[in-house]
């Protein structure tokens, strides 16, 4: 007996790691990578090299900053709503002499879409002789939920979990062209466990580290990059076996990927009016405690464009991402090892499998909608895809989002005094 509940709440149990399948289906793996905030999210995320909002600066790459002047100030609200559907053809645990936990059913989801908010200030140090600009924020990194309550079969399938994170960023202009930049975040975690009376909100936190340097390689043409660490969570007795006296706790070990990114961004087109975006991620899945019992390394590519009409910003962008499940996954998931052997282990991808490869954004930004205010607004969403894991488990998922945010710039003119080469500095 005991074997068997190690098994459900670890099969369960550790969905946790990546519940943005139901809500977040717009994410790569796990991960937003600005998909979400009100500019940069309209071009597909596409903010590597000329990011459109201090948002996705703060939350890329730092070394963008320097591209913003005066003192701004940012804030924005999005929604997240995704359609997450899972067949189980096989019971759970498979071995007749266990007692059977799960059985098959075919269901959608129950749990709702989420909502996101990011908030950051940029404040440039010209006026302390410093050609730098330091930025804070609070973003939302990931956050979704996936329930299965209402069917009988899935045993009260039912997990969640939200990650924030507050990163202090500097990026300081090495010369004319060239810029640096670096940033420390503190991650918030809060996980909940996928049975009522088994587990409760279990948080932790985690430090995660960016560089990042980009280069005006010509007076229309920046390139940037940056390396991103991983991040570490811990849920210390996230799943618990036996409530009672014989009640067991077991950890759950979960990393965010280290990061590569690369931009290049071009504003040369219909006389300056047209700027396009590309940037290529490698997300190192295989070297993330939990998630590389399950992921692949994944590749992403982000593209976008704005047109700019007077005070409007229209924007567009696709985004293609890699399907990272693993085809032969490991048997210990973030500390736990269910004992379901491979019908188990694919259960567990199936509850994260955020497989669709292709998404549309589209966008309009406002400058000066009241004096000194920005208005940007964008929606998204994911074709609809499906995925099979072995021989008892399918799903299929799809999803839009909408997201708005405004922008106070103080000191406007610090921006309009810039040279032309420098024109796109905000």
């Amino acid at each position: 007996m005991f074997r068997v509940k190690v098994l459900v709440a670890g099969i369960a149990g550790l969905a946790i790691l990546g519940l943005e399948a139901t809500a977040h289906a717009q994410t790569f793996g796990i991960e937003l990578h600005n998909t979400m905030m009100p500019a940069s999210g309209g071009m597909a995320g596409a903010s590597i090299a000329l990011p459109q909002d201090l948002l996705s600066s703060a939350n890329a790459n730092p070394a963008t900053l320097t591209q913003f002047r005066g003192t701004q100030f940012a804030f924005s609200g999005g929604w997240g709503e995704g359609t997450f559907n899972m067949t189980q053809l096989s019971p759970l645990p498979a071995d007749p002499s266990l007692d059977t936990r799960v059985f098959p059913y075919s269901a959608k989801s129950t749990a709702p879409g989420l909502p996101i908010a990011n908030i950051g200030i940029s404040q440039d140090l010209a006026e302390l002789g410093l050609p730098a600009t330091v930025a804070f924020g609070f973003m939302t990194t990931a956050g979704a939920f996936v329930d299965f309550r209402h069917i009988p079969e899935s045993d009260g399938t039912n997990s969640g979990q939200t990650i924030f994170n507050a990163p202090a960023a500097i990026g300081v202009d090495m010369t004319d062209r060239w810029s640096l930049g670096a940033s420390m975040s503190m991650g918030i975690a809060l996980n909940d466990g996928p049975f009522v009376g088994s587990s409760g909100i279990t948080p932790d936190y985690a430090l995660r580290g960016t560089v990042g340097s980009n280069y005006e390689l010509t007076e229309f043409t920046n390139i940037g990059g940056y390396y991103q660490t991983g991040q570490s969570f811990t849920f210390d007795n996230a799943v618990l076996i036996n409530p009672g006296p014989d009640q067991r706790g077991f950890d759950s070990n979960m990393d965010l990927p280290q990061n590569v990114g690369l931009g290049i961004a071009n504003h040369r087109l219909m006389n300056g009016k047209l700027l396009l975006a590309t940037d290529v991620l490698y997300k190192l899945w295989d070297e993330a405690e939990g998630y590389k019992a399950l992921y692949d390394n994944q590749w992403v590519v982000q593209i976008g464009a704005q047109y700019t009409m007077g005070r409007y910003r229209l924007r567009a962008g696709y985004a293609w991402a890699e399907n990272p499940l693993d085809q032969t996954p490991e048997s210990d998931v973030g500390g736990v090892e269910p004992i379901g052997e491979l019908p188990g282990l694919r259960y567990v991808q199936g509850l994260l499998a955020i497989t669709c490869q292709h998404r549309m954004t589209f966008g309009l930004g406002v400058v000066d909608i009241l004096p000194g205010i920005d208005l940007d607004m964008q929606a998204g969403g994911m074709f609809e895809d499906g995925e099979r894991l072995g021989e008892f488990t399918m799903t299929s998922i799809e999803s839009y989002w909408l997201a708005a945010g405004l922008t106070w710039k103080f000191r406007r003119g610090a921006c309009e005094a810039l040279p032309i080469a420098n024109s796109w500095r905000r």
